[in-house]
């Protein structure tokens, strides 16, 4: 089989694109970086821009099965970015699959499509995408994201077949984002607990997130699969309370728990303040808190994984404790500062 994964050298792009070869599919990577890592798995790098529909036709050609991870991350407040990667990258995406035949289309969507900035407790599939919240709150991450699933879907049919899965808070070694961000904040003191600290949130180890993909494409194949134009969420099949979690994490790079916090409603307030800022003063970065990211770090959202298990077998079969262990053998040789991006605070923590 043919693959190609957008975002290939991404922190799960990358760990879909050693699991095909593993089991001998011939794989293409596409994304802006050369990303020699890759290269040497023996997998085909493709340079370009997923907004450019040129680049990603070219990228497509020859594809039997798509897997569209690529997408920006973040909670910046000018929302073009978003739109021209998360959105208008996607309608590329099926565009191209249409021109070059592509008969399977797996993108990776997120469950803060459907976040409402309320408690969300074991929802199934069947709640609705939460688009006027997510843009009136400026969550262009998500909302550009909801944009996109929603394309993905409707571009199934008989001659492509499509599914959205929704892995929340991917994490595991060789992560640059959530556990860098989490860490580095912590060694400067500046992170706080957002609200009580008793909110429950799924999650999902990267390797389990991966699979789950190559699961979803391969039930594509079958004409009459369920799976067809369906989304499905993703995690470790078990909740955990968030912040007692982020404490583990940060007990694994030998650091103390969360000691100071801060409520959600205050959080709200200095976020809605940020945004404004960043956004009036047209500056570069992500705001150390957003009024998205405070509803997020302070609510439950877990999540019904019946369909996934259902329609395509899923399985978590690496369990937290196994990740967990595994997590800290790679902090431990990445003992000096895990590299992280450069700006932002703990946006990461609430994507996907």
């Amino acid at each position: 089989m043919q693959a190609l994964v957008t975002g290939g050298g991404g922190f799960l792009g990358r760990y879909i694109c050693e699991q095909l070869v593993a089991r001998g599919d011939q794989v293409r990577s596409f994304g802006r970086g050369a990303y020699p890592e890759l290269t040497a798995l023996g997998v085909e790098v493709v340079r370009g821009n997923i907004a450019n529909l040129g680049d990603v036709s070219e990228a497509c050609q020859g594809a039997d099965v798509v897997f569209h991870v690529a997408a920006r991350p973040g909670t910046y407040v000018q929302p073009q970015p978003y739109y021209e990667a998360n959105t208008v990258g996607t309608q590329n995406i099926i565009d191209a699959c249409r021109q070059h035949g592509v008969s399977r289309l797996a993108y990776t969507s997120s469950p803060s499509v459907v976040f409402s900035g309320i408690d969300q407790e074991n929802v199934d599939e069947t709640v609705p995408l939460a688009l006027e919240w997510l843009a009136t709150h400026r969550s262009y991450y998500s909302h550009s994201k909801a944009l996109g699933e929603q394309k993905a879907l409707a571009a199934n049919n008989g001659r492509l077949r499509t599914c959205a899965l929704r892995p929340h808070l991917i994490w595991g070694p060789r992560d640059q984002h959530l556990i860098p961000r989490l860490i580095n904040r912590a060694k400067s003191g500046r992170l706080r607990r957002v609200g009580d600290g008793t909110n429950f949130v799924d999650m999902i180890y990267v390797e389990n997130a991966a699979e789950a993909h190559l699961l979803a494409a391969d039930a594509l194949a079958d004409e009459n699969s369920p799976v067809g134009g369906k989304a499905y969420f993703l995690s470790q099949g078990e909740p955990v309370n968030c912040w007692q979690w982020i404490d583990e994490i940060l007990a694994l790079a030998g650091l103390p728990p969360v000691q100071k916090s801060i409520s959600q409603t205050a959080a709200w307030r200095v976020g809605a303040v940020l945004e404004n800022v960043y956004r009036l003063l047209r500056l570069n970065g992500e705001p150390p808190m957003t009024r998205f990211v405070a509803a997020q770090l302070a609510t439950s959202h877990w999540f019904d994984i019946s369909a996934a298990r259902q329609d395509f077998g899923y399985e978590p079969r690496i369990s937290t404790t196994e990740g967990m262990r595994r997590l800290g053998d790679w902090l431990n040789k990445n003992a000096s500062e895990p590299r992280a991006l450069a700006t932002g605070a703990a946006g990461d923590a609430a994507r996907r």
